[in-house]
């Protein structure tokens, strides 16, 4: 019978709450398994009740760890060691690094080409679409970033034009530093009014037209070159 596992959440006082607003308190024999080690928490997951705390990071719901009987803890962790040490173990754990970095490189060059595709500059300014294609890479693709350049839910060319429009919003408009209403939408608003004027900009590169000193990208990619030659 799979294991009955709860969802709550902590107030600003980093009290436990059930799924109803109600404060708990876990029974005394339970302790506190941090997120962290998954092999861990699958073993005390799957064989024991339990309590996820879980919070919201920004439209992710993400967990701070496990409630627990104590000794389901000690006892998966227990069992996690002595696997992690065998030599078959560790055996694997290269090899799948070994994979993972190998399908990490591939990504990180087709992504990179999808943007180039996305930014269709004019070939005389081929360079900057170039330079401009790493830095979005290199900013949306590391594993771990959050980026839409990590979800698979999307097909990869919306993936390339959001990452360049995200780049784009952080990189040539001051959004980072604008006092946004807390009003339902005013965000999603203001960016999709930033979006229509990086295309603008875009467009500017695309057509192959002259471009002015002042030019928001081309300020930020001299910036970001420079930061990087240091």
């Amino acid at each position: 019978m799979p294991a009955q596992i709860k969802t709550v959440t902590t107030d600003t006082h980093g009290n436990l709450k059930d799924e109803e607003g109600y404060q708990i308190t876990p029974p005394a024999h339970w302790g506190f398994l941090p997120a962290g080690d998954a092999g861990v928490t699958r073993k005390v997951t799957s064989r024991s009740e339990c309590w996820r705390v879980v919070f919201k990071k920004g439209r992710r719901t993400m967990s701070k760890g496990v409630w627990a009987p104590k000794a389901a803890i000690i006892r998966a962790k227990q069992e996690m060691e002595a696997t992690r040490s065998t030599a078959s173990y560790q055996k694997q754990k290269v090899y799948n690094a070994e994979r993972r970095e190998k399908k990490q490189q591939a990504y990180e060059v087709e992504f990179c080409e999808e943007v180039g595709k996305f930014l269709n500059f004019h070939p005389s300014y081929q360079p900057v679409a170039k330079a401009m294609s790493i830095m979005v890479t290199q900013h949306a693709i590391p594993v771990g970033s959050g980026t839409v350049a990590r979800t698979e839910m999307i097909p990869i060319k919306e993936r390339a034009s959001r990452a360049v429009i995200a780049w784009m919003r952080h990189q040539t408009t001051a959004y980072d530093n604008m006092r946004i209403a807390k009003i339902k939408g005013e965000r999603r608003a203001v960016r999709r009014m930033l979006a229509e004027q990086s295309t603008r900009l875009l467009n500017n590169y695309r057509k192959g037209l002259p471009i002015d000193s002042s030019c928001p990208l081309k300020i930020a990619l001299e910036k970001v070159i420079q930061n990087q030659s240091k």
